[in-house]
């Protein structure tokens, strides 16, 4: 992420888990539960009247309008993350979206950030496991700016050797200060490496240190030639604006872009993960004040939102263990048996790729890793056996319409909504649908997916072992500023 002063949308984004996923290891979806499953909480109120439009060059876009406020939010995705990287350049989605502000001939480096920010405006970007996306937030006269900025570099960046040497130093401290040298978010890289058999999710969206040291710029000029294009784009815009003008203002910036051939998404070759037959364990050593550790399970994701319903039950499953002060795993584990000092579970429904249901936490005084982990195991087996109660679903349910009505106050988040939909092969139309479902599940699907799917076969256990503190690197900020 290209960062700016915005700390506002450091927290949205991190909230929604749209960031790299070694940030996210706050796995602890807890306080944000309805924001960890992103878009799919919104009702119908919130998208009501996008319009959607698409351009000769395969450009979508889609004009959502809300006249609350002179404000416009412009967000373009491109359907491509760390899911679509080979073996030996992974990383490179994250590379060239720090890239993205170096500047075109018509606007010099530095240039993009400087124009939106003399516009009172503010813009960042973020790459995913799945997608990248770049965005600006300001007054509606300044769209044609934001638009005009945006469709220069995406057929006019310049790569320069000597900006991407800066640049991949940049990165590389980035992922030393963010990764190797946070002992959880370490810990959750290592599990998904071992979680993951083949599937591209096993690699970390910073990338891997060594692929970083080797990347060349050609390696980022590839990648922005192969998926930087109009027809592996969408364009969202929320606003108090007009929708035909917005598609006029496109096509004039947008149309002429030419179309670049490229697998659309439904054509991508399909990365199934091979049947996990074992459980798995690893022990990460790092300094560390307390021992931490993560379960993850294989779970499956929304695909067909119409015939699917174990994603939905999952979700709501997550909602009853985490999200409240009065969720199952705080109540039972935190504040009575004080067995952990923090526990957390974590499930998004809406990706490319296969899904994990994680559970997390720290022990209490005197507890043990084992102890946890047992009383964690404890927690699924009750409800296995005796299911949820509707007290419980009730609660969940009040919580989506709470999550709803946040999301509709909120411009940017109305356009991460039907941005993440669109960028994952599902639709913001099937948003209406998607509540419906989640507000429909039983207690007995809840008990369902419980005993399907939690079972060690399918099982990921990581465990951080504390070393002294003394032996962690001393901290040192980056050559131009840390821009994530």
């Amino acid at each position: 992420m290209h960062w700016n002063s915005q700390s506002s949308i450091l927290f949205c984004l991190h909230s929604l888990g749209l960031v790299k996923m070694k940030l996210a290891v706050r796995i602890t979806v807890s306080a944000t539960w309805l924001l960890a499953s992103g878009m799919m909480l919104a009702a119908s109120t919130a998208i009501a009247n996008p319009f959607e439009y698409k351009l000769d060059n395969g450009l979508k876009l889609i004009v959502k309008q809300d006249r609350r406020s002179p404000v416009v939010v412009t967000q373009i995705w491109y359907q491509a993350g760390s899911i679509d990287e080979l073996n030996g350049v992974t990383g490179v989605a994250h590379v060239l979206e720090h890239m993205m502000f170096k500047g075109t001939e018509k606007f010099p480096g530095g240039e993009f950030s400087k124009r939106i920010a003399a516009a009172g405006g503010n813009e960042n970007a973020f790459t995913s496991r799945d997608y990248t996306a770049y965005f600006q937030q300001l007054h509606k006269q300044h769209l044609p700016l934001a638009m005009e900025l945006e469709s220069d570099r995406m057929r006019n960046l310049i790569l320069t050797e000597e900006e991407f040497s800066k640049e991949i130093n940049v990165v590389m401290e980035e992922r030393r200060l963010r990764t190797d040298d946070q002992a959880r978010s370490l810990l959750f890289e290592k599990m998904m490496a071992v979680a993951y058999q083949s599937h591209p999710y096993k690699q970390p969206i910073i990338g891997w240190m060594n692929d970083l040291e080797n990347m060349r710029v050609q390696d980022a000029r590839d990648w922005y030639d192969r998926w930087y294009a109009p027809n592996n784009a969408i364009l969202v815009v929320v606003g108090d604006v007009d929708p035909k003008e917005v598609f006029e203002l496109t096509q004039k910036n947008y149309g002429a872009i030419q179309t670049r051939p490229l697998p659309p998404m439904i054509a991508r070759k399909p990365q199934a993960e091979p049947p996990q037959l074992g459980i798995k364990r690893i022990v990460v050593k790092a300094p560390a004040e307390l021992p931490y550790f993560i379960m993850g399970y294989h779970v499956p994701v929304l695909k067909d939102v119409a015939a699917d319903w174990e994603p939905y039950a999952l979700e709501m499953l997550e909602g009853v263990l985490d999200g409240h002060a009065s969720a199952r795993l705080n109540k039972s584990l935190v504040r009575e048996s004080q067995v952990a000092n923090s526990v957390s579970a974590g499930y998004s429904s809406a990706s490319r790729g296969p899904g994990m249901f994680l559970l997390s936490g720290i022990p209490g005084t005197g507890k043990t890793i084992a102890d946890l982990e047992q009383a964690i195991r404890s927690e699924i087996d009750k409800i296995v056996r005796e299911g949820v109660t509707e007290e419980e679903l009730a609660r969940v349910r009040a919580q989506i319409i709470a999550g709803h009505v946040y999301q509709r106050d909120s411009m940017f988040f109305q356009a991460m909504q039907i941005g993440r939909m669109e960028s994952i092969g599902l639709s913001y139309r099937d948003i209406d649908t998607i509540l419906g479902k989640l507000q429909s599940v039983t207690a007995q699907q809840i008990r369902d997916v419980a005993q399907k799917y939690f079972q060690d076969d399918s099982l990921t256990v990581a465990v951080l072992d504390p070393q002294p503190l003394e032996q962690k690197r001393p901290v040192k900020q980056p050559g131009g500023g840390l821009r994530h």
